[in-house]
């Protein structure tokens, strides 16, 4: 038993460090992306773009994911018969819709809302979706499996393929076409949006070579079985269509919905300044695995696994609103990971990353619908946000711009949060600790209040730093002293010990 819990240990924190890696590698693309490419607008057609990749993926793959897992599990099932029947079924809807969205190119394009997203930047986009999605259950095979080191080098070696040839395009490539013009003629700046699609395919078809050993099986198709599965995952796919778009319905309908002249512009001031904020997601999902495991690990010893809950959530809403605090303080420091065009942007950065913090608690207190086998009500939460996000979007989108979709995703994610908290203690109570949260908001609002009133008021940045750094120190302090011993810390307790 406890050799089995150090391999679930262990695997998890290969998956974990390997998604965070690769997430923030990711993530460094669009601070590179916002100095190379020629204006904003290019920027705003990349996040439109990517917007719908997610969605798309989510579509092609119909929960079927989740449905391998399920059913490659039961013990009447055989696994290679349920991996190559979802292999089959999703290769089959994937070559589909392929076909279908080549051949009516142009009318869906137009489905952008913009001039600026060309035939031929979509005609990539659906080559990508494609080898995207049939990537999609290898790669849940290799889990199911549990081979964490081969998932974790294949996911990493992806994005770093991605990187190097934005690299290759966007600094090797001029520098060339300037030495060898003729066998450079080819080579267009201008043409950034198409390197950064091409640079997307070339990894995703070498990520799909490497999961090729993966694919060389007996295949055996079960026409039975795949409506079990279907049944099974068909609903889950509510659910994650609803979520998806949660997150980037605001980047889908912009075009559509703003009025200003230069919209795919404002569009990618938008993006970028999202992406900042995105810190918050990269720094709580590190202590979703960092931390959480050693909250449990310290409650399994008593067997209270709603006081676990409870202190797992806890420490999240600190080390959260710890991360809000520490981005906007060094703010002047971090804007520069953005070209000086963007940084007009910046002001939706505290608003997103408090939607993303009351995310990260929404997913926290979302815990007692899956304890109680009522996972129906995660589809009612998100269906819900999603009428929130379409309305807000909709309704203040045209006269407000960018700054709407940032509130309108805050008050969406406070509103599933909430009703999360609510539903969670009628079906499954557990005490959190609502004081402890309502006092580090508070605290966390006076010294963000501060931070913004210097920033204000005084001129001189290496003052303001000093300054904030200062105030960040203050809510350390305050946490070191109610609610953290450094003894308790993993890594960090071997250098506290009594």
């Amino acid at each position: 038993m406890a050799g089995g819990m150090k391999t679930l240990a262990k695997e998890t924190a290969i998956y974990g460090v390997s998604s965070i890696l690769g997430r923030f590698l990711n993530w460094l693309l669009t601070p590179f992306w916002t100095y190379v490419l020629m204006d904003t607008a290019q920027m705003g057609v990349v996040g439109n773009l990517y917007s719908w990749t997610a969605l798309t993926v989510v579509i092609l793959t119909y929960g079927m994911e989740t449905g391998l897992f399920r059913f490659a599990n039961k013990s009447e099932e055989e696994p290679l018969r349920v991996y190559t029947t979802t292999l089959i079924s999703i290769a089959f809807t994937t070559f589909l819709f392929v076909v279908l969205a080549i051949s009516f190119l142009n009318p869906i394009t137009t489905i952008f809302g913009s001039e600026d997203i060309k035939p031929h930047y979509v005609l990539l986009l659906i080559i990508i979706l494609g080898l995207d999605t049939l990537s999609a259950i290898p790669f849940a095979y290799l889990r199911y499996q549990k081979r964490p080191v081969r998932f974790a080098v294949i996911q990493i070696l992806n994005v770093v393929i991605a990187i190097i040839f934005n690299l290759f395009f966007f600094l090797a490539c001029p520098w060339l076409a300037t030495k060898f013009p003729g066998a450079f003629s080819w080579f267009d700046i201008n043409n950034g949006v198409d390197y950064i699609l091409i640079s997307n395919l070339i990894a995703s078809f070498i990520r799909l070579l490497l999961l090729s050993p993966q694919l060389r099986v007996k295949y055996i198709f079960d026409g039975a079985l795949l409506k079990k599965m279907l049944v099974y995952s068909l609903p889950l796919l509510v659910l994650g269509v609803a979520g998806i778009m949660n997150q980037n319905l605001d980047k889908m309908l912009y075009p559509h919905l703003s009025t200003e002249v230069d919209k795919m512009g404002q569009l990618g001031i938008y993006t970028a300044s999202f992406k900042v904020a995105v810190i918050m997601v990269m720094f709580t999902q590190a202590f979703r695995y960092a931390f959480e495991p050693f909250i449990f690990a310290k409650n399994k010893e008593s067997g209270d696994s709603k006081t676990a809950y409870s202190q797992a959530t806890k420490y999240f809403i600190i080390f959260g609103l710890f991360i809000f605090l520490a981005v906007m303080g060094y703010l002047d420091i971090v804007k520069y990971l953005l070209e000086v065009k963007y940084h007009e942007g910046l002001m939706v950065v505290p608003i997103v990353m408090a939607a993303e913090l009351f995310f990260g608690i929404y997913f926290n207190l979302s815990l007692w619908y899956k304890l109680t086998d009522q996972t129906k009500w995660g589809a009612y939460l998100s269906i819900i946000g999603l009428v929130v996000t379409v309305l807000g979007n909709v309704l203040f989108v045209p006269r407000y711009g960018y700054i709407a979709c940032a509130w309108t995703a805050l008050f969406a994610n406070l509103v599933m949060m909430v009703f999360s908290y609510f539903l969670g203690q009628k079906n499954y109570p557990i005490k959190y600790d609502l004081r402890s949260a309502g006092f580090y908001f508070v605290l966390s609002m006076f010294l963000f209040a501060g931070i913004m009133f210097f920033r204000g008021n005084i001129g001189n940045a290496w003052l303001r730093l000093l300054i904030n750094t200062a105030l960040i120190g203050v809510y350390i302090l305050v946490v070191l002293k109610k609610d953290v011993s450094l003894q308790r810390i993993p890594v960090v307790n071997k250098y506290f010990k009594k």
